[in-house]
């Protein structure tokens, strides 16, 4: 019991200490893993104060940069791309996925059945034992620990609801729980599914598992869709046969890199990822900043007496991709060969433990 108590303790030391990191701020976590892990620091938005809080948690416990744990992993045998071997040899994974429609409403479905089995009894017990002492104190934290799962932050406000309250007004704010905590859930199972995409579908290698889709749409059909499809998979890969169905496959995922970063000088911002840059392009910010950093340019073109003050220089969009740092033509969305510079290596894509 005392060995579980300390281990208990070392976890929730650990916990708190990423907590406080967080508090420092994107901008000031990502300064400090530049100076001791400059090549996970490349690979991380500045803004993205929990994994590099992370990262720095690793090196502080360590003495070791967290990039070098990961390569360490993906240089093992069986390694790879999504970091160290798999636990087991020649794994294949069953996404069971819907139509998104039918998905929502069997989530708002599931939603109510928790409301009629006491889900708003269970928290308001809870609230009372564990989190109305810190409302009062302003230290209430719904981004840490058991507070972060879905259902405390989107019914805050009915919980912390005055007792002068009307009962109209309870109600109101109940429902708008009601309804918050079914938006987060439809979210959350989309945010699954992204998940999968981007771990398995979009990044191809020799030991990335096979996935094969199962449609769970209709669930009267069961056995129709998913048992019997997924069995006669299982048989094929048992006897070293190329199962009837084949595995779902990215068109063109082999083309995206989700840690290149990219820096936009006229929107002044940091990208992270193929995807998110080419979105970026597209964006309606980034040809604003386009269409008004040519007005200038073309104020230049005029005859010398019609000219106001002289334009600045045409500013230029940085990207470090996989393999080279490359000077992007502001406006035009693709890098120019012939003012492509290379300034320094890029770092691959961080391997990720299974």
């Amino acid at each position: 019991m005392q060995q579980e108590n300390e281990e208990s303790g070392k976890g929730g030391g650990a916990s708190n200490r990423k907590a406080e990191l967080e508090k420092l701020g994107g901008a000031e976590l990502h300064k400090r893993l530049a100076e001791v892990d400059p090549k996970m620091a490349a690979m991380l938005h500045p803004n993205d104060a929990r994994k590099i809080a992370r990262s720095l948690q690793v090196h502080e416990e360590t003495g070791v940069p967290h990039s070098c744990w990961l390569e360490e992993q993906r240089g093992q045998e069986g390694g790879g791309g999504l970091g160290g071997p798999l636990r087991f040899p020649d794994p294949c994974i069953f996404w069971l996925h819907a139509d998104m429609e039918a998905l929502d409403k069997r989530l708002d479905a599931r939603v109510d059945e928790m409301l009629s089995l006491g889900l708003i009894e269970e928290l308001g017990d809870f609230h009372a034992r564990y989190n109305q002492e810190r409302v009062q104190d302003s230290s209430q934290d719904y981004q840490h620990g058991i507070f972060q799962s879905i259902g405390f932050k989107e019914f805050h406000e009915y919980l912390t609801t005055p007792e002068t309250s009307t009962q109209q007004e309870k109600d109101a704010l109940r429902d708008k729980g009601i309804e918050a905590l079914k938006i987060a859930t439809r979210r959350y199972a989309r945010k699954q599914n992204k998940w999968v995409r981007n771990r398995f579908l979009k990044r191809p290698g020799d030991h990335v598992p096979a996935v094969y889709g199962l449609d769970v749409t209709d669930v009267s059909r069961w056995e129709e869709t998913v048992l019997t499809p997924a069995l006669q998979i299982l048989d094929s890969l048992r006897k070293g046969e190329q199962p009837a169905v084949e595995p779902i496959r990215v068109e063109g995922a082999e083309q995206r890199n989700k840690r290149s970063r990219y820096t936009c000088d006229l929107c002044d911002k940091v990208i992270i990822g193929d995807l998110e840059w080419t979105a970026h392009l597209k964006s309606k910010k980034h040809h604003y900043h386009v269409r008004k950093r040519k007005k200038p340019d073309l104020a230049s073109d005029q005859p010398q007496g019609l000219q106001g003050t002289p334009s600045p220089p045409s500013s230029t969009v940085e990207c470090l991709s996989q393999d080279s740092s490359t000077t992007v033509v502001p406006g035009s969305g693709e890098a120019s060969p012939e003012s492509a510079q290379v300034t320094r290596p890029t770092v691959n894509e961080v391997p990720v433990t299974l």
